[in-house]
């Protein structure tokens, strides 16, 4: 399982994880309090892609 060196790098992946096979996880390690508003955020934009009814072709644009 692949180190992402920041927190940008694991939440593109992650997204492009989901946009391709919502079946497998990444796992993100770390021992800062402040990180848990960025996963807070990012799984908000997950769960907006997977109740969308939209295509998820704008999906992977940067917030």
């Amino acid at each position: 399982m692949p180190y992402f060196q920041t927190w940008e790098e694991f939440a593109r992946a992650a997204e492009k994880l989901y946009l391709t096979d919502p079946m497998k996880c990444l796992q993100y390690k770390t021992d800062q309090a402040q990180d848990v508003k960025k996963i807070e955020k990012l799984h908000g934009k997950l769960m907006r892609l997977m109740v969308s009814k939209e295509t998820h072709s704008g999906a992977m644009e940067t917030d």
